[in-house]
């Protein structure tokens, strides 16, 4: 979707088909999901729909590292977690509880920072009542830079050049190429370009930004 002015949201981006299991369902049939449809990690939902964990390959690989395993009790303390996993046998055993999730109103960038400061791959969308509604992945978050370049340029020159310019704006060029932003023409004053860099590159889509002025060449930091 590419709203002029309105950043995307995990709605627009996010896979509605979802596979989910519930807390009886079994380690193998678990196993056999994620590699039927290649995902990772999978949400794992109470009888209403509203999801109570998720379990991921981290979840499952402690059975096959323990499998033959007897680990000096110095380890065995320290990862007990991962021991109780490797003997667990249903997806509520086994997933990682409370799930990270996140709702289908947040934004690209919340959405993005929840997963690197939670350090997951995907997270459950979920709505106000926690119920499953979808799954946003890195790659979805990714999608954002194929915006196609006139839609990038429509909303530089609009949302940030002519709030920001005024008439000014008018001395402006926007050209877009994979991407890339650049801006040529002249301007009155210049100290604005700095303000007008950081804006630019706040909107989505946007590789890096470049500018052309009359009479000299600045690369916009």
């Amino acid at each position: 979707m590419d709203s002029i002015g309105r950043p995307h949201l995990v709605s627009d981006v996010m896979t509605r088909a979802v596979v989910s299991v519930g807390q009886e369902t079994g380690f193998r049939d678990v196993v056999v999901l994620m590699s039927q449809w290649k995902v990772s990690a999978v949400p794992v939902v109470a009888g209403d729909g509203r999801v109570v964990g998720v379990v991921s390959e981290a979840d499952l690989l402690p059975k096959e590292e323990f499998r033959d395993a007897d680990p000096p009790r110095i380890e065995q303390l320290r990862r007990l977690q991962d021991l109780a996993k490797a003997g667990a046998v249903t997806a509520g055993d086994l997933m990682t509880a409370p799930a990270v999730t996140v709702h289908a109103d947040a934004t690209l960038a919340e959405a993005a920072r929840v997963m690197a400061v939670r350090r997951v791959k995907r997270l459950p969308v979920v709505d106000a009542e926690g119920v499953l509604v979808g799954v946003v992945s890195r790659g979805d978050l990714l999608k954002v830079f194929l915006r196609p370049d006139e839609a990038i340029a429509q909303e530089v020159r609009h949302e940030v050049l002519d709030r920001l310019f005024g008439r000014d704006a008018a001395l402006l060029a926007v050209s877009v190429e994979e991407g890339v932003v650049t801006l040529s023409g002249r301007l009155a004053d210049t100290a604005q370009v700095p303000i007008a860099a950081r804006l630019v590159r706040a909107v989505e889509g946007v590789v890096d930004i470049r500018w052309a002025l009359t009479g000299q060449t600045l690369l916009a930091d």
